[in-house]
């Protein structure tokens, strides 16, 4: 198709999209979505196309749930343009938004309006915005919910949003205050996916740069057997994950250290990590041996050691 019959089929397709006819709306959304999908150019033809972006964002509040999914699947496919990313994110776009993670009217919608959420928070500008309008809080409920039902699948969108929600420090600290910590551990614990467990360490590993975030992991219950179990079992990304955090408790809590040097063989497992994990892992895990060890001269000079 050339860019002219492309401008004139997507001209067609807007102008039908309000009509009362599912069937029609349906096989317009379809067009559009096809088109966006591929061209940078027709997503910002449609974007520019007045009316369009709200029209968009109402019918992701259909009652159909194809048209809800087809609607949502466009404005996310808009969003791939970096220059749209913050005109899609109005407030009555976001209200939209976060009303297919309260309440979700298929994992579909859940997921795509997830997917949407995260781009758009790819602007930093954005980030704000989306935490003013409590959608941060909202992913917290959700991942909690979703412990009980499916938390290997279902959680994994959900993370990866708050996951780039939350290096805004604003984000941070409401998610702490929603409950975040003890949430994310939990996914750690229980899910037997690594991807899912490798996001909640990157959002976990997020949070501790910011001291409401840090405050919170370090007086978690057994955040450092968490920890240390991961960097035993789990894939090389997750023990990325923990042995990041681990440094960041340590170099905080002297409680932390006392903590993990209490665990059977813990410097056994670091010394092995630092010859046998992937470069990461094996750097941090030196780092790690090294403040432990430190951390034991002091108390010799004290008169007090743990044996390493």
């Amino acid at each position: 198709m050339s860019s002219t019959q492309a401008v004139e089929t997507m001209k067609e397709c807007l102008s039908v999209i309000e009509v009362d006819s599912p069937e029609v709306q349906e096989k317009a959304l379809q067009t559009l979505a096809s088109l966006t999908r591929v061209s940078p150019q027709n997503r910002s033809f449609v974007a520019q196309t007045e009316g369009a972006i709200p029209t968009l964002a109402s019918l992701t509040n259909a009652a159909s749930p194809i048209i809800q999914t087809l609607s949502l699947l466009i404005l996310f496919n808009l969003s791939l343009n970096p220059d749209l990313k913050h005109s899609l994110a109005d407030m009555q776009t976001i209200d939209y938004l976060n009303s297919h993670i309260t309440s979700p009217s298929s994992p579909d919608s859940s997921k795509l309006a997830s997917s949407l959420i995260c781009s758009l928070a790819m602007l930093d500008k954005n980030k704000a915005k989306l935490g003013v309008s409590g959608t941060v809080e909202l992913l917290v409920k959700a991942i909690t919910i979703s412990l009980s039902t499916s938390p290997h699948t279902d959680s994994h969108h959900l993370l990866s949003c708050l996951a780039e929600l939350v290096h805004f420090h604003g984000n941070s600290t409401l998610a702490v205050r929603a409950g975040a910590v003890p949430v994310l551990l939990q996914v750690v614990e229980t899910s037997d996916s690594e991807d899912v467990a490798a996001t909640s360490l990157a959002v976990l590993g997020s949070v501790v740069r910011f001291n409401e975030g840090l405050s919170a992991l370090k007086n978690s219950e057994k955040v450092v057997n968490c920890m240390s179990q991961v960097l035993r079992r789990r894939s090389l990304l997750c023990k990325e994950g923990a042995a990041e955090i681990l440094l960041r408790l340590f170099d905080e809590s002297e409680e932390c250290v006392k903590e993990a040097l209490m665990l059977p063989d813990f410097s056994t497992l670091l010394a092995d990590l630092s010859v046998r994990g992937s470069v990461r892992v094996r750097e941090k895990a030196d780092l790690l041996m090294k403040m432990i060890t430190h951390f034991n001269l002091a108390l010799e000079g004290k008169g007090t050691t743990f044996f390493v």
